[in-house]
């Protein structure tokens, strides 16, 4: 359990959950604890286990002025966050299945024979995908993560707002990332929160659900 955690309350953590688009721009949030919080997330489930999340935290004034133009009309949350935190989906994750499989069998997770068994399927399979299908594949694993940090956030005792309004086409080599490689999937902003979201509504389950 993380040494960092100021709400325990599941309730309140997941359905007091609004979207906070102004923070208090003196607070800053240490690497120690960002990479606590990403930690924790990262228990969220991925696709055969291959996790193709990966973050950049955008934190300092030079590096958010770089953000600033690409984030559309966001700029009030990039102005006065901690942080932005860009979420990308890898789209050569499985690269990193042999050491995250030989990690679980060193932990004792998962028999030797297993994880040969399991590599000789999984590393071929991802191979063959195109990159439209391993575009749906990234964006849906890393959609969990970013889910995951949000409630993570507010167990820290920090707001976030979930952005999608971005240039996309831009934003992976404003970082120095290969855009052929990371797709973005998400922008978070985080910190303490200035001024409250607002409630909004939601669909009734009966209008969104069918039963066969």
């Amino acid at each position: 359990m993380s040494n960092n955690l100021v709400n325990n309350d599941f309730s309140d953590i997941t359905f007091g959950r609004k979207s906070v688009r102004v923070y208090d721009e003196n607070y800053k949030i240490s690497h120690e604890e960002m990479l606590e919080m990403i930690q924790e997330s990262a228990t969220a489930p991925s696709s055969v286990n291959m996790q193709p999340w990966r973050f950049v935290v955008v934190e300092s004034d030079e590096e958010k002025a770089k953000l600033k133009p690409l984030i559309r009309f966001n700029t009030r949350q990039n102005d006065s966050s901690s942080a932005m935190v860009l979420i990308f989906g890898d789209m050569n994750c499985h690269e990193y299945g042999e050491e995250i499989y030989n990690q679980a069998v060193e932990e004792g997770k998962m028999p030797a024979e297993v994880r040969d068994q399991q590599l000789a399927a999984i590393i071929p399979h991802y191979e063959k995908l195109t990159k439209a299908q391993m575009n749906d594949v990234v964006k849906i694993d890393s959609s969990l993560i970013a889910m995951q940090f949000m409630l993570v956030a507010r167990a820290h005792g920090y707001e976030t707002n979930p952005i999608g309004g971005f240039e996309a086409d831009q934003l992976a080599e404003a970082f120095g990332l290969d855009k052929e490689r990371y797709v973005p999937v998400m922008i978070l902003s985080i910190g303490k929160a200035k001024e409250m979201g607002y409630t909004s509504v939601r669909l009734a389950a009966e209008k969104i659900t069918d039963f066969k």
